[in-house]
């Protein structure tokens, strides 16, 4: 796709320490990061690790009023243990209220992990699961960030600090946590998988399906002829929109979206034709229009075939859908105060920032949909949802330095405006 150049203004800091800005301790930082992946939090299952969050803000200082747990699990469809942790703290410096989150859940390979250290990355030693760098590592730069000004007493403007629930089952922490919680930041920062240098400052939307197909049962051997497969009636619809460019890489007039067919169940015996299928599948674009377009693509070729495949006696099957929308598509204005204030961290400390817009979902879909602009930075995260993930160790600690400086409201560009570029990825890990 083509890429932009993006002109970036420098912010100013707000306050300073000496004439400098703060730096973490980062082998504390380390440390932190390496016991966060040890503790087991699937999706739904995070108590322990929002139980060990408030208590390290706890014993750093942070008031007992200022600490809520969200309401995530009487909404989500998901249920949960607990909804997420937010910490505010009132600001010692003015200016505008300031967010630092990142989700806390890991998907379930993770479950099991144990993180060790080899040279510059850590991975599990444990080869059957995954790391949980996604998105622990995300949590542990925000926790560093508040653990730090809680001990130190660092000056800083309002703050709130968030680790949402349930983020790689539908986003639904950032969906659901009652806005008032959150204070009304105006700059807002995402912790997420990938690059330290990456800002993401769009994501696409999507929908998801489930599609429910229901035949006719009928002896196999003795009596097909009575059946109405609903395997038939799945197979057909499948190959409808592959042939017709509605399933995989989506196409049309300009427009560009992706849809996958990503679960099948049903059947029991080889000698029953199966009278039920379910399904489950999505359909993403950046373009509202052209999603829902991809939808209805979906809808058409369930229906039609259910109408299609029919017994001896002209009975026909029937296709019913249960569909939801998981996030809706953003892109961040060029000059979000957010992502100034997020690039002129990453330039304070040497790197070099870049934007990226992503084919996956981000909690800061949620947010930046319900008024709260939000750009998500990576901390490291390598090969997530893979047993092959990694943590790269020196991304994790630039993230560190760089959530510390804007929490902390002392984030140091140069004063020379440079081109950035906007990169469009298609192997995102996000949801």
């Amino acid at each position: 796709m083509p890429t932009k150049a993006l002109t970036t203004k420098r912010l100013r800091p707000a306050s300073s320490l000496n004439g400098r800005a703060p730096e973490p301790e980062l082998d504390a930082a380390f440390e932190l990061v390496m016991q966060l992946m040890a503790i087991p939090g699937r999706s739904g299952e995070e108590r322990a690790i929002i139980d060990f969050i408030r208590r390290r803000v706890l014993k750093a200082g942070a008031p007992a009023d200022g600490i809520a747990i969200d309401e995530t699990p009487k909404h989500s469809p998901l249920g949960g243990q607990t909804g997420g942790l937010v910490l505010q703290l009132p600001g010692t410096l003015r200016g505008p209220r300031r967010l630092l989150m990142a989700h806390v859940d890991t998907v379930p390979l993770c479950v099991g992990s144990r993180p060790v250290r080899k040279g510059r990355f850590v991975r599990s030693a444990d080869k059957a699961t995954g790391l949980g760098a996604d998105d622990r590592a995300g949590a542990a730069v925000v926790l560093t960030a508040a653990l730090e000004i809680l001990r130190r007493g660092l000056p800083h403007p309002p703050l709130t600090f968030f680790w949402p629930v349930q983020e790689e089952v539908g986003l639904f922490g950032a969906r659901y946590v009652a806005l008032g919680l959150l204070g009304k930041p105006k700059l807002a920062f995402n912790w997420d998988g990938g690059d330290a240098d990456k800002l993401t400052v769009g994501a696409t939307g999507a929908y998801r399906l489930g599609i429910t197909i229901e035949g006719l049962a009928s002896h196999a051997g003795a009596a097909p002829e009575l059946g109405v497969s609903a395997i038939a009636i799945a197979g057909r619809a499948i190959a409808d929109l592959d042939q017709n460019g509605w399933h995989g890489d989506v196409n049309r007039d300009g427009c560009h979206g992706t849809s996958n067919i990503g679960v099948i169940r049903g059947g029991e015996a080889t000698n029953v034709v199966t009278d039920r299928v379910d399904l489950r599948a999505e359909c993403r674009s950046h373009d509202p229009a052209f999603r829902r377009e991809i939808l209805r693509a979906i809808e058409q070729a369930f229906i039609k075939a259910a109408g299609e495949v029919k017994n001896i006696e002209g009975r026909h099957g029937k296709a019913r859908f249960a569909i939801r929308q998981d996030y809706e598509s953003f892109q961040l204005a060029d000059d979000e105060p957010c992502v100034l204030a997020a690039e002129a961290a990453l330039a304070g400390i040497g790197r070099t920032p870049y934007r990226a817009v992503t084919n996956g979902g981000l909690d800061a879909n949620w947010l930046t949909a319900r008024g709260i602009p939000t750009v998500t930075l990576g901390c490291g995260q390598m090969f997530p949802h893979t047993v092959r993930e990694q943590l790269d160790v020196s991304a994790f600690r630039s993230a560190c330095r760089v959530g510390l400086r804007l929490a902390t409201a002392t984030e140091r560009g140069d004063d020379k405006s440079e081109a950035r570029s906007t990169k469009y990825e298609t192997n995102s890990k996000h949801e």
